[in-house]
């Protein structure tokens, strides 16, 4: 059987800072059919310096002159915070996890218990960042918008080298615009990663839509990760590229639909066609009266449904068999 895709709803900072936003967001999430819900684990002291620029899709969705420092300081989570969303995940029966964007961060979610990592694209080239996260050994998502297969490459490497194994590593196609155009999309750059670095794979999408995650679970995908929010008009950087609980719903949905649907490989009748088989396949039937001790023959045989009678395949091993009673024209054929 093919392994059930991870799907993972990305709240992300779609929160706006706000608790109880964040607490609808894990519901949604667990209402809409997701397996994980992840937040983003950071203070902006350490993720950026203040006089960093936002970028462009940011400077769009949020305040033009503010600062990237000033907009993630709105956006940061307490421990508090975390612990009151890992009590409402366990409410609603779904997993917590977070991004970590720092050694602080990680640290405290070890404390609070997360059993994987979400290693965000942007931090793909940190060094020290990777070894500190592979020397805890847990199962590691790796997000790889931005990167070449060579950074990938060292990015596992690292990990690698400080104790993760290279089968416990999922590695995450993505692209990374908010939101991101189809033709910078490149799909089969998954494949790739999979094929050439030996690890299993997923796609973060932020694509506009649902399809384009659909198809990377045809194409193998084992884990989706999609942004979710209360509503794309909310002001905040990643909100427009964001589902609605409904469509992410109905993203799911198709994603389920589809698991069932790929099946095993093997190619033989379906338990639901099999009642059909004998009413579309054909039988050997007398096209004429046939008397007995006469031989079958291309002329006094045909091939009509049903298909309880004996198989077309069976042609050339009738004809020329004696008929051993008499047939009515339009009978099925019997040796």
């Amino acid at each position: 059987m093919n392994q059930k895709v991870l799907i993972i709803a990305e709240a992300g900072v779609n929160h706006n800072g706000d608790l109880e936003m964040a607490k609808k967001l894990v519901a949604a999430a667990a209402s809409a059919g997701a397996d994980i819900v992840k937040f983003q684990t950071f203070t902006a002291e350490r993720l950026v310096m203040q006089t960093a620029e936002k970028a462009e899709y940011q400077k769009k969705t949020t305040g033009f002159y503010e600062s990237q420092f000033d907009m993630l300081q709105h956006l940061e989570l307490t421990k508090k915070m975390h612990e009151e969303l890992i009590v409402e995940c366990q409410k609603q029966n779904i997993q917590f996890l977070s991004t970590a964007f720092d050694a602080q961060s990680v640290d405290m979610l070890v404390e609070l218990g997360l059993p994987i990592f979400k290693i965000p694209s942007g931090e793909i080239t940190n060094l020290p960042y990777l070894r500190y996260i592979g020397n805890f050994r847990k199962p590691i998502i790796l997000s790889s918008g931005m990167a070449s297969l060579d950074e990938i490459a060292d990015a596992i490497l690292v990990l690698e080298q400080s104790g993760t194994s290279r089968d416990s590593i999922t590695v995450l196609h993505c692209t990374s615009e908010y939101p991101a155009p189809m033709k910078d999309v490149n799909l089969r750059a998954m494949m790739t990663i999979r094929d050439q670095l030996g690890v299993q794979v997923g796609y973060s999408d932020h694509t506009l839509g649902t399809e384009v995650p659909i198809a990377a679970v045809v194409m193998g995908a084992t884990v989706i990760e999609k942004h979710l929010t209360l509503d794309c008009k909310l002001p905040g950087p990643d909100h427009r590229a964001s589902l609605e609980p409904d469509e992410f719903k109905k993203m799911v949905s198709g994603i389920r639909n589809i698991e069932q649907a790929l099946g095993d490989g093997i190619k033989r009748p379906s338990n639901s066609e099999l009642k059909n088989l004998p009413i579309v396949r054909k039988s050997l039937v007398s096209q004429s009266r046939i008397r007995a001790g006469e031989l079958f023959s291309e002329k006094n045989l045909t091939t009509k449904r049903p298909g309880f009678g004996i198989s077309p395949m069976r042609w050339n091993e009738v004809v020329g068999k004696v008929a051993q009673r008499d047939f009515d024209a339009d009978e099925l054929i019997e040796l």
